[in-house]
């Protein structure tokens, strides 16, 4: 009986998997900075109306959405008259100054003055709730008002 046994030769050697974590951080770093992160879902049908005169907003993280529309088709239990939007919950248009308030409060004191009220209201939408909304922002004193529309002739719709 010998004390040393010889190896079996043999067998499948041993996947290297040195290289595995560099491999799954990068593709988390590639993941991170590719993806965007959705801000609000919509729960209203938002069809915006054409407008030939379109200019681009410089900061986007400078406006608060305003949505005005009919509920869509999985929110049908709120009815179907145009309904208003604050970030993810339908509200009432006397909602509106504490949406501006905690928006602004939200921001540094110092861009405050440059915050932009944007209203994403849907074409078919009557022209009533957006006077409503409107007189809500004079209230509270938000008049740097921009109305958002898809590029395109007014007649070609």
């Amino acid at each position: 009986m010998s004390k040393f046994k010889k190896k079996k030769e043999g067998g499948v050697p041993a996947v290297n998997t040195a290289a595995l974590p560099d491999i799954v951080f990068m593709l988390l770093f590639f993941f991170m900075v590719a993806t965007v992160m959705r801000q609000n879902t919509l729960k209203i049908e938002n069809n915006l109306p054409f407008a030939d005169q379109v200019e681009k907003l410089d900061k986007k993280d400078l406006v608060m959405y305003i949505y005005a529309g009919k509920p869509s088709d999985n929110y049908k239990q709120y009815g179907t008259q145009a309904r208003i939007q604050l970030n993810d919950d339908f509200a009432n248009v006397s909602d509106i100054a504490s949406f501006i308030a905690a928006e602004r409060a939200s921001k540094r004191e110092e861009l405050v003055p440059f915050l932009t009220t944007a209203l994403k209201v849907d074409g078919e939408t009557n022209m009533g709730i957006v006077g409503d909304i409107k007189q809500e922002l004079r209230k509270v004193n938000a008049l740097k008002i921009n109305y958002t529309t898809k590029k395109g002739s007014v007649t070609n719709q």
